[in-house]
């Protein structure tokens, strides 16, 4: 079983650290994020934030150079 920091922290990967630049998409977080606005039942806006893993830096928030 894994401790509570590694389920609060994470897996730290030092190749993310050296290597490559900010993703130009994220901006280097790694996670995009989409304003959404939708009508329910009673014709009330509800508003949500779609958060999902960057697609062009998988995640790591940077891309190789070059």
């Amino acid at each position: 079983m894994a401790s509570s920091t590694e389920e609060t922290t994470g897996v730290f990967n030092m190749q993310n650290l050296s290597g490559g630049k900010p993703c130009p998409d994220c901006d280097g977080v790694g996670q995009l994020r989409f304003d959404s606005e939708n009508i329910n039942e009673k014709f009330e806006v509800e508003k949500q934030t779609v958060i999902t893993e960057c697609a062009r830096c998988h995640g790591t928030g940077h891309v190789p150079v070059g």
